[in-house]
């Protein structure tokens, strides 16, 4: 049969369905709806219901409506206002819209009437049909029992009724469903399976709204449990007033009230406490709001107001504590005791923020630690690596749930003195996201003409933090934003010499070890010698760390043979150290005393100090591509295009066939390509390891090399030398060629390292050329040194006699 399709107004509901053969009352307010009514008045009065798929949509268009509405006829119109009517509708049929062809000034478009299924006498009569009843029946009683609210015609009438099909538009129709869900129970056009829909749908209303009720039940239990207690409490406290006995909240009040006043605080912060004491007067016992008082006065009065220790401003008791902890380090030593000089000097001069920057394990914390003992004051110690939250710094507003106040409030109190050391460690490793900058919120805390007065979020009252020292630690200042980094005078520990470590290790490490392993002052012994091969053979670092657990491992060792043998006394000796520190000593760098074709030592700066890297450069035929390989940045790719191009316009006179641009394949590569590397200084050292593979010539062994290399052959200062220069001692190199413009750092280099390497300025790649490639005419060396002499370095004889010895 050819279906029915009628021209009609649609009236959008926002929430609503409606189901054939049900009334529905609602009241329409948007003005194509009211021209929509009107227009159907007019006519038969049917009108197309149809719901909307987002109720916040003000003008539906054809794609914010469901395709399934109800052809409904109009029963009356009351108006109730100039922008407002309440109609009376009656669903009469199923029908699908087709096109929504009109939106102004009111919904107009031709719908399709759907038929409905008709089970059969026999389908309304089965056992299946009648079970899917008595679940209905069930699931409607324990709804209305459940909801309370449910009209008692509306049970009556769905209990008599047998047909599945009206019975779930009836059910859908007088619950409180979603409207979405009601949607669903209307697209469905087979009876049965729509009455199926409809009892999953109120077998989730009826856990929903069991649910409700059991947490209902349990609030209403509680709020009865706090008055009954409240009503007791209040009573017992009328019956000890009657009694003449004072209950302990007066005097908790009386007490906070005493306390405050003999702080002597300025008369804000004291008006602001004690008014604090007044709300808790106020509170009921028990009450949230007073544990939230309680806290934050508790955590005011443990603050050390007006508690200072007695400063020793002395410079000379101050170089004693320092000489006695640390070896080495005279520059910073000598900072630090000029910083107590001027104070010594002026005692009321505002305090300096002193960072100390450096490697791991070169002591930075161990200094602030030693300071702090020489100038007599308190340390407190703030880890900030990793913290991310603005409040760790600020502290939490005290009304918030387990709010506290800053570490900076924190350390202080902690202190028990308003002049501390605050020691704020790791300042480079702070983090930021949506919580805020902690960083931003440290430019108060680290000025001296701010933090007179500091805020905590938590305490609300000024804090003066100008009488506490600050001492802040970082591995590099590359990481800590610049407006910080003003406010701080940084001081850089480089990295340890060999002899440096072997004292440190003689005066500091190995009694320490061998006090907290029990080892007697006698009982073990150690050469110099024994010390340098572990620091030469089993540590690389700039600091200290791994040489304590070496030591701590042979203190380990020598625990054992002193309980199970019958020995007294142990001696250490060098061929003894692979067994007792359980690991092989670490390789002998491959390319320190070896000539080889297109393979150069480089120097790089990282945060754990200076690392020796290694550039190999292969040339093969091919058709002109340059292959780099290894982790690299964006700076270092660019660093290798630059000296393959310096190359390029120089190959007629460096011997270089003129198209081995469009007849060779260059191969770059960095070795440990796990790791990322970047940055321009290791120009000169890709551009000689390119001439050296084009040209076939040798490098010279025991040479490395740092600089960055221009377009124009021009060799430009790099950063870190002090660093690079320790990693070519490390690597047992003899000779560094450095940039002519870096000559003037040299002087910060330590003089064991100066007198140890042999610095070779240079200014062009020609200077780089002539000091690094082995002449041509020298004879291939095909004998390598025997693995005794694998760490020793180059005679200076050997090296170029116009290089510069520091």
């Amino acid at each position: 049969m050819e279906p029915t399709t009628l021209n009609i107004p649609v009236l959008a509901l926002r929430g609503l369905t409606v189901f054939p053969h049900m009334s529905l009352t609602f009241d329409v307010e948007r003005r194509i709806s009211i021209t929509a009514l009107e227009r159907a008045m007019e006519a038969d009065q049917d009108i197309f219901l149809v719901a909307q798929r987002e109720i916040g949509v003000n003008a539906p268009g054809e794609k914010d409506l469901y395709q399934v509405g109800t052809l409904s006829h109009i029963s009356q119109i009351l108006r109730l206002s100039k922008n407002s009517v309440r109609c009376v509708v009656e669903g009469r049929r199923r029908a699908r819209l087709r096109r929504l062809w009109q939106t102004e000034p009111f919904l107009q478009a031709n719908v399709e009437l759907m038929e409905e299924e008709t089970p059969s006498e026999a389908f309304q009569r089965s056992p299946r049909t009648e079970a899917l009843l008595r679940q209905t029946w069930n699931l409607v009683s324990e709804y209305a029992g459940l909801a309370g609210n449910m009209a008692e015609e509306v049970i009556t009438t769905v209990m008599d009724c047998r047909d599945v099909g009206y019975l779930a538009d009836y059910i859908a129709q007088n619950i409180a469903l979603r409207y979405d869900d009601k949607q669903e129970i209307l697209e469905e056009m087979a009876p049965f399976v729509r009455l199926r829909k409809l009892n999953g749908f109120l077998a989730r209303e009826c856990n929903v709204l069991s649910f409700e009720h059991e947490m209902e039940g349990k609030i209403r239990d509680q709020l009865a449990q706090s008055q009954r207690d409240q009503i007791l409490r209040t009573q017992i406290r009328v019956l000890q007033n009657e009694l003449g006995e004072a209950g302990d909240a007066d005097d908790e009040i009386e007490t906070y009230r005493q306390k405050i006043t003999g702080l002597a605080l300025d008369e804000d912060t004291e008006k602001h406490l004690l008014k604090e004491v007044h709300k808790l007067a106020k509170q009921p016992f028990g009450s949230a709001e007073g544990a939230v008082i309680r806290n934050y006065l508790d955590v005011c009065l443990e603050m050390p107001w007006n508690v200072t220790t007695k400063e020793r401003v002395s410079v000379d008791a101050a170089r004693k504590v320092l000489e006695k902890d640390h070896f080495g380090l005279e520059k910073v030593k000598e900072r630090i005791l000029e910083t107590i000089a001027v104070r010594q000097m002026n005692p009321s001069a505002k305090g300096q923020i002193i960072c100390l920057v450096g490697p791991p394990g070169v002591g930075k914390t161990s200094i602030a630690i030693s300071v702090a003992k020489a100038l007599n004051r308190k340390l407190a110690r703030i880890s900030l690596g990793g913290v991310r939250d603005e409040a760790d710094i600020r502290g939490h507003r005290k009304t918030y749930i387990g709010s506290m106040p800053g570490r900076i409030i924190e350390a202080i109190s902690r202190s028990g003195s308003m002049n501390p050391l605050l020691l704020l460690d790791e300042i480079d490793k702070l983090g930021s996201d949506y919580r805020g900058d902690p960083a931003s919120a440290l430019l108060e805390v680290l000025d001296s003409e701010q933090n007179y007065a500091f805020r905590d979020h938590f305490l609300e009252i000024p804090v003066d933090l100008s009488k506490a020292m600050f001492i802040t630690t970082a591995n590099t200042t590359d990481t800590i934003p610049r407006p910080l980094l003003d406010r701080m005078e940084i001081i850089q520990l480089s990295s340890y010499t060999d002899e440096e470590k072997v004292q440190i290790a003689r005066l500091h490490l190995l009694p320490k070890q061998m006090e907290e392993h029990g080892v007697k002052k006698g009982a073990l012994r150690m050469s110099d010698d024994v010390l340098r091969a572990i620091i030469r053979d089993y540590t690389r670092e700039s600091g200290v760390r791994l040489l304590e657990r070496r030591l701590a491992a042979i203190c380990r060792k020598a625990d054992m043979r002193l309980l199970t043998g019958n020995v007294k006394r142990i001696t250490i000796i060098e061929k003894d150290l692979p067994k007792l520190l359980d690991c092989q000593p670490y390789p002998p760098a491959l390319h320190t005393e070896k000539e080889e074709i297109g393979v150069v030592n480089g120097l790089a700066w990282t945060e754990a100090g200076g690392e020796i890297l290694e550039v190999e450069v292969n040339v093969m035929e091919g058709s002109g591509k340059l292959e780099l390989t290894g982790n690299l940045g964006d700076v270092m790719k660019e660093s290798a295009q630059a000296a393959l191009s310096c190359l390029r316009s120089r190959a007629a006179v460096l011997g270089i066939e003129a198209d081995f641009y469009k007849t060779k394949d260059i191969h770059v590569h960095f070795p440990e390509g796990a790791v990322p590397k970047d940055g321009p200084s290791a120009g000169i050292a890709v551009t000689t390891a390119m001439l050296s593979a084009l040209t076939g010539r040798r490098i010279k062994a025991g040479v490395s090399m740092t600089g960055e290399v221009t377009l124009r052959g021009r060799v430009l200062p790099i950063g870190g030398l002090k660093e690079k220069t320790m990693a070519a001692l490390r690597n047992h190199i003899g000779t560094v060629l450095i940039p002519r413009d870096n000559m003037r750092d040299l002087e910060e280099i330590d003089q064991t390292v100066r007198a140890a390497l042999r610095f070779v300025p240079v200014g062009t790649v020609d200077e780089v050329f002539a000091a690094a490639l082995c002449p041509e005419a020298d004879p291939v060396r095909e004998e390598v040194a025997p693995h005794v002499a694998a760490f020793a370095p180059k005679s200076r004889e050997a090296v170029n006699d116009t290089a510069l010895r520091q």
